[in-house]
């Protein structure tokens, strides 16, 4: 008889607030910078966009579970481990005997003069993912009584355009995740564009599926290639559903657009960038840990800059998050002294800092989440 799926670790901790639904992958780490071919040898870690949001949401003191699918194989048993040892909730994880775990390489560009190096600050990621366990989700998890209760009970749940991609099953999923709507949840999205993963794909698909979440993340390039603008009015007229559309432009500021048309920009840190992949997941989490805790717009935007700004001076896909009294003086920072700030791999310095200077902390663990406060004034809540 075939072994059927297995469930993942039980529960730590309490109840998630915050549920990631996605694939996440073997990761195979370069050495060196410079291309595939000039590589010696690949340091084994993970990676995936709705695991790297949790990882850090829960590094910032948000209870979070990711549900995925994983292959019965030692990248699996990895990916499991190193989730849950972010403190993640992976007990409605599923470890399925028939299909593999996805892989990802990632190349990392350099100054090696090769003809193929991508150049310094610049990253490219080799896909294989075909036919993998997490292809196979499907409305199916909605009866599956450990999913079931971690999505009862949260207050966000967590959503991206790679799941779409993935598979007509998975496809499925997305829809019914977002046509069940339950008071006290927020359903996020983030377009999560990847061209690689459409080209046998229709992307058309993708349009009613961001139309139908309650908060909107969008790259400003990437909406550029998948709808033909960037613009933050124009992708709100695109978009009218979602309560909040959140535009990033890269390392120029980013954009919340309420639905009746409210904006409130903030532009992001200065950052000496040692590579990149993993940002816009930071950012995500970041803004989302701000959305569930409660803080006013420019803060939530604030939290998100500075976690992908922590992301982008690490070469993993997670980011190594301040001690809580510096996120705090800087969610409180003056504008002139947000501006001032810079994030470096050795620290942050900055006039709106005690000493005018802090060491990044280590990743939150399991236990010792970097917690941030809430802010007394008036906010905006999450819908």
């Amino acid at each position: 008889m075939p072994r059927q799926d297995t469930q993942g670790p039980l529960r730590p901790g309490p109840p998630p607030a915050a549920v990631c639904v996605g694939e996440s992958m073997a990761v195979l780490l370069p050495d060196r910078p410079g291309p595939l071919e000039s590589v010696e040898h690949f340091r084994l870690s993970v990676g995936g966009a709705e695991s790297n949001v949790a990882g850090t949401l829960a590094a910032l003191g948000v209870p979070t579970a990711w549900i995925s699918r994983v292959g019965d194989d030692g990248f699996g048993r990895r990916l499991l481990a190193e989730v849950a040892a972010r403190g993640v909730d992976v007990s409605a994880v599923r470890v399925d005997p028939h299909r593999p775990t996805g892989l990802y390489l990632k190349e990392v560009g350099g100054t090696t003069g090769h003809d193929h190096d991508l150049g310094p600050g610049r990253s490219r990621l080799h896909y294989h993912r075909r036919g993998s366990a997490a292809a196979a989700l499907s409305p199916a998890l909605l009866a599956d009584p450990a999913a079931a209760a971690l999505l009862a009970g949260a207050r966000l749940l967590h959503l991206s355009g790679i799941t779409a991609a993935l598979s007509d099953d998975c496809l499925a999923l997305l829809r019914a995740l977002l046509a069940d709507h339950r008071p006290g949840r927020s359903v996020s999205f983030d377009l999560n564009w990847r061209p690689s993963l459409w080209r046998d794909r229709d992307p058309a698909v993708l349009p009613p599926l961001l139309d139908a979440a309650d908060l909107l993340l969008l790259g400003a390039d990437e909406a550029q290639a998948a709808f033909g603008t960037g613009h933050p009015a124009a992708l709100r007229r695109r978009f009218p559903s979602p309560a909040t559309l959140v535009v990033k432009d890269a390392d120029r500021y980013v954009t919340a657009v309420e639905r009746d048309g409210t904006a409130v920009t903030e532009p992001a840190l200065a950052v000496e960038v040692v590579e990149a992949t993993g940002a816009g997941d930071a950012f995500a989490a970041g803004y989302l840990a701000g959305t569930v805790r409660g803080l006013d717009q420019r803060r939530r935007l604030r939290l998100g800059h500075l976690s992908a700004a922590c992301a982008l001076t690490s070469h993993g896909d997670q980011a190594e998050l301040p001690p809580a009294a510096v996120v705090s003086a800087l969610l409180d920072a003056s504008p002139d002294d947000w501006a001032a700030t810079r994030i470096t791999a050795d620290g942050i310095t900055g006039p709106a800092l005690p000493t005018g200077r802090a060491a990044p902390a280590a990743p939150g663990r399991p236990g010792r989440p970097n917690t941030i406060s809430t802010d007394p004034s008036p906010r905006s809540g999450a819908r």
